[in-house]
């Protein structure tokens, strides 16, 4: 999305209820449906586009009769009069690219807010099938980059429209002058762009390959950061941080030649447009000194080709700019045309009545209703295998009570079983409203659950308490802060079964002790599931099951695992000197009794 100071809040906020329908057949439809979706807004910064590229050719005239009607003639009259045109015409110029300028920048931040609905509203749809075919990199890449360059592109309706038009005019004032300087001037002005032509090909060829393997490289990135604990349980991490810096050193080659591409054409830009002025300004002066045209219209014809170089940027501009925008928008194409995994009628709607145990036949784990069971594996990996099984992400033979979860309405399974990890989003917001989301909880509510993930600390640090405001993904508080609240989230939500994992990852070991006992005590009598390799957490634990291989090893409690399973005591406490007894690892917190 587009964020930033700059913009006033009003221009945060999403524009539409519903952004439309986008027509994803081809990248170039999707950039003609943005244009049409907002058609009165294009029409009209083409309108003030137009009459402001046209506008700049009039100061050249009003200045060729300011010297050949005043000066030449000596008419103190005429002079003031024509004096006074060039002032008003300043002025109304000025007036009409702030009008222009408005209008653009609107359009472009329709355009951008406009691809940012589409895409979340289908990337919503895709749900758990969008990770199998997009990876998070791109998606980034596709905020950071693409959005941007889908806009920019939109602002070729303005000023590309007008510069032909403002092109024309020209033209038309030209040939009254000359006949010679507009034919010099008006083959010139496209020469100058078929000069630079060749070298926007190879660059929008060149920026094309660097954009495909930046974004798989964004990608790596991503899956790298988001299965780091993975990484380093298996020792990994070395392995594709090497990987990553191979491939991000094969790309800098690539990057250069882009850069040293660029170079030359904005080099070219720059400098072609001046040697083309002086040689039609050669030309006019020879021809005024041989008296073909006064000094009034050599002035005039320098005005009309200096001015003549806004739109011949603007073509420039609009050739960089549509084939970078159509490559940024084969990107949402490719998103949009995904479809989500077919799915069969379900019709489960209501849990299991009385609660049901939640078992999963791969691992042989099964969950307890009423109790706080601890999943403990020695590849990080296996333990979330298996809550996605039990969570309906993944298709199995997960049951929930007698029936099976594939039996289940997605919706009211999302419901009813929650899984809660790290990666969840928290979207910005006053606290209240992002810890209870649309449940509509009390602040009683909220501050019991806040009291659970031991996070009043955080209530009484923050200047407004409930009603403070969350930056993005709670940015403004730290790492174990936004734990702490996304823990109370879940909490809040108050399912029928609650999978946790690794809740207590960035917390002291003082703040997981005191979490670790009061979720169990929050959570008494409801079904909770919770992956963590930590000790004070599993001493709070009714049962432990020790995945090995992806199979339930064994099952108990924390203590007795400790004394029945050297691997189980050898993972849970790595690297320490000492394994406690059995009796002060379920030491009870608060007076808590087990």
């Amino acid at each position: 999305m587009i964020h930033g100071p700059d913009l006033p809040e009003s221009a945060r906020r999403v524009p539409y209820e519903s952004p439309g329908l986008p027509d994803h057949r081809s990248p170039l439809r999707f950039l003609w449906w943005l244009t049409t979706s907002q058609y009165r807004r294009v029409l009209l910064g083409t309108l003030w586009g137009t009459t402001w590229m046209c506008a700049l050719m009039l100061p050249p005239y009003l200045l060729s009769k300011t010297i050949d009607e005043g000066l030449k003639a000596r008419d103190t009259e005429a002079l003031l009069l024509w004096i006074g045109a060039v002032v008003v015409t300043g002025a109304g110029i000025a007036i009409l690219g702030i009008l222009r300028h408005r209008a653009m920048t609107r359009i472009r931040v329709d355009a951008a807010y406009r691809t940012v609905q589409v895409v979340t509203r289908h990337v919503t749809r895709l749900g758990s099938t969008l990770p199998r075919q997009v990876s998070a990199g791109e998606l980034t890449h596709l905020q950071a980059g693409d959005i941007g360059r889908i806009a920019q592109t939109l602002t070729i309706t303005g000023p590309g429209v007008g510069a032909v038009i403002a092109y024309a005019a020209t033209a038309v004032l030209l040939v009254q002058i000359s006949a010679v300087i507009a034919a010099v001037v008006l083959l010139g002005v496209p020469a100058l762009a078929l000069t630079v032509g060749p070298l926007l090909g190879k660059l929008h060829g060149a920026e094309s390959r660097y954009r495909e393997d930046q974004g798989a490289l964004t990608s790596l990135a991503g899956d790298m950061v988001a299965g780091l604990s993975v990484l380093n349980g298996i020792g990994g991490r070395p392995l594709f941080a090497g990987r990553y810096r191979e491939r991000s050193q094969a790309l800098v080659p690539l990057g250069y030649r882009v850069a040293a591409i660029t170079s030359w054409v904005q080099a070219l830009t720059a400098c072609l447009p001046m040697v083309f002025l002086a040689v039609v300004t050669w030309i006019s002066a020879r021809m005024a000194a041989s008296g073909a045209i006064t000094v009034g219209e050599l002035v005039a014809v320098y005005g009309y080709v200096a001015a003549l170089l806004v739109p011949v940027s603007s073509f420039i501009e609009g050739a960089d700019d549509l084939p970078r925008g159509l490559v940024s928008a084969r990107r949402v194409v490719d998103i949009l045309a995904l479809e989500p995994a077919p799915e069969e009628h379900r019709t489960r709607l209501a849990p299991p009545a009385p609660p049901g145990l939640l078992h999963d036949p791969v691992s042989g784990l099964v969950a307890v209703p009423g109790k706080v069971t601890a999943l403990v594996g020695a590849r990080p990996d296996e333990p979330r295998a298996v809550v996605d099984r039990l969570a309906g992400y993944t298709d199995s033979e997960a049951s929930w009570g007698d029936l099976k979860l594939s039996a289940w309405d997605r919706t009211a399974l999302r419901r009813h079983i929650l899984l809660a990890d790290n990666d969840s989003y928290m979207f910005p917001g006053p606290l209240r409203s992002v810890v209870s989301g649309s449940t509509g909880r009390s602040d009683e509510d909220i501050r019991r659950a806040l009291h659970a993930a031991a996070a009043e600390d955080i209530i009484d640090a923050l200047p407004d308490g409930l009603d403070a405001r969350l930056e993005n993904q709670a940015r403004n508080v730290s790492g174990g802060q936004r734990q702490r609240l996304q823990l109370t989230r879940a909490l809040l939500a108050d399912p029928a079964v609650l999978l946790l994992v690794e809740p207590t990852s960035a917390l002291d070991a003082h703040t997981e002790a005191t979490v670790a006992a009061r979720v169990a005590a929050h959570r008494h009598g409801r079904t909770t599931l919770v992956v963590s390799t930590s000790p004070l957490v599993l001493g709070q634990a009714d049962e432990v099951a020790y995945l090995v291989n992806g199979k339930v090893q064994a099952t108990g409690t924390h203590g007795e695992l400790l004394a029945d399973q050297p691997g189980y005591a050898a993972l849970v406490f790595r690297g320490s000197t000492e394994i406690p007894d059995e009796a002060a690892v379920a030491q009870p917190v608060e007076g808590q009794s087990r």
